[in-house]
């Protein structure tokens, strides 16, 4: 589990761009002088350029598990994360900081109203799917609690699915990095049937070393 301390959360979100409407020139007739004029104020407010932004996106909203290596222990199900990319535009990028990306499950909830399924059942196998140089890592397997230690938690905290170990480095190197991940989820044999949901929150922080 990642201890943010101070770590700043960097909101996924669409960055603004600034639209000009273009002023031309026309000719016009010449007519006699008006009986009274007015006058029409234009106003425009023009952002400050900002210095671009740090931001998480993630290709899909679901994903399915299908079941496959069950056992008279287990019942097993796996699938994959949607891709998960972080980018970075930022023209400065403050020295001494680095990123990461978490992910945290809720309890499967079952669609007839049979019990939960605790986030502790699911786990993760994290992997790059941008290639570098080692400026990003992906994280740790984390196993699920039917699995033998160790990190057999499931993802019941903030688990580490990538890191920067610098962001200035990861920017100049690419801008862009996407992960992903295999999921799978272990229950018990006697699990009762029917359709469940979790929702899986991805996080993207950004702290000073």
């Amino acid at each position: 589990m990642i201890s943010k301390g101070a770590a700043a959360r960097c909101a996924a979100g669409v960055l603004g761009g600034l639209m000009l409407v273009g002023v031309g020139t026309a000719a016009f007739a010449a007519y006699p002088d008006p009986e009274g004029s007015s006058g029409v104020d234009v106003k425009v407010d023009i952002a400050e350029v900002q210095n671009g932004a740090l931001s998480l996106t993630v290709e899909n909203t679901e994903t399915a598990l299908t079941e496959t290596g069950s056992t008279a222990e287990y019942r097993q199900f796996t699938g994959a994360l949607p891709n998960v990319t972080v980018t970075d535009t930022r023209t400065e990028v403050p020295s001494g900081v680095f990123w990461y990306v978490t992910g945290q499950a809720s309890d499967f909830v079952g669609a007839a109203g049979q019990p939960s399924i605790t986030p502790d059942h699911l786990g993760w196998s994290p992997a790059l799917v941008t290639t570098g140089n080692g400026e990003v890592a992906a994280g740790d397997e984390v196993k699920t609690s039917l699995d033998a230690a160790p990190n057999n938690v499931g993802l019941t905290g903030e688990e580490l699915l990538a890191l920067a170990l610098d962001s200035a480095s990861a920017t100049a190197a690419s801008g862009q990095w996407t992960a992903g991940a295999n999921l799978v989820l272990k229950t018990p044999v006697d699990v009762a049937p029917g359709g469940y949901t979790s929702l899986l929150t991805l996080s993207l922080f950004e702290d000073a070393l």
